[in-house]
């Protein structure tokens, strides 16, 4: 289990991995003077390994929270999927993959892996900004018939996606906020 000083660490490693600074345009079409490559931090097995610690102990708390047990991990194209991968790993649970859109070959599908009808699911997703993407994957696994139970983002930057994410019905929460990574634009 990540201590508060372990957390704090953490976070000042994934910002001096992943903070760049300039004029980014965000998936929102906003722009901002800030932008946080998940890539520069997911692709490091060090700060995985202990992203995936954290990511189990909030899965569990979830599941204490509700009562009964969760079933499998999401995690959306592309970034998501080291993530989910990794709170596969810690927690034993298995992990879905969901495409952006369905394949156009082999079997066609947008998810990938075993989705059964009433899985209680939770979505681990990378940095959220307005939610958008993983309010997209999460109509896609409720189509499907997943019960998500929630989303767990690594970096909240504070910008809307906690109120688009509960507005939806789904309980949201993040291991960090944009503040705790030292960013205040």
């Amino acid at each position: 289990m990540t201590t508060s000083t372990d957390r704090s660490g953490l976070a000042a490693k994934i910002a001096e991995a992943s903070l760049l600074r300039g004029e980014f345009t965000l998936r929102s079409g906003r722009t901002s003077n800030y932008y946080l490559d998940k890539y520069l931090f997911s692709t490091r097995p060090e700060l995985l390994r202990e992203l995936g610690a954290m990511f189990a102990e909030r899965i569990d708390r979830i599941a204490a929270a509700d009562g009964k047990p969760i079933a499998r991990l999401a995690g959306a194209e592309l970034g998501g999927i080291p993530l989910v991968t990794v709170a596969s790993l810690e927690t034993g649970l298995p992990s879905i993959f969901v495409r952006n859109a369905k394949k156009g070959y082999g079997t066609s599908k947008q998810l990938e892996g075993v989705l059964n009808a009433g899985d209680r699911v939770v979505i681990v997703e990378d940095i959220a900004t307005s939610g958008g993407q993983v309010l997209e994957a999460f109509g896609v696994l409720r189509d499907a018939g997943a019960d998500v139970r929630a989303i767990i983002c690594t970096i909240d930057r504070q910008e809307g996606a906690r109120e688009n994410i509960e507005q939806a019905g789904v309980r949201f929460e993040s291991l960090f906020t944009k503040s705790d990574l030292g960013i205040d634009e």
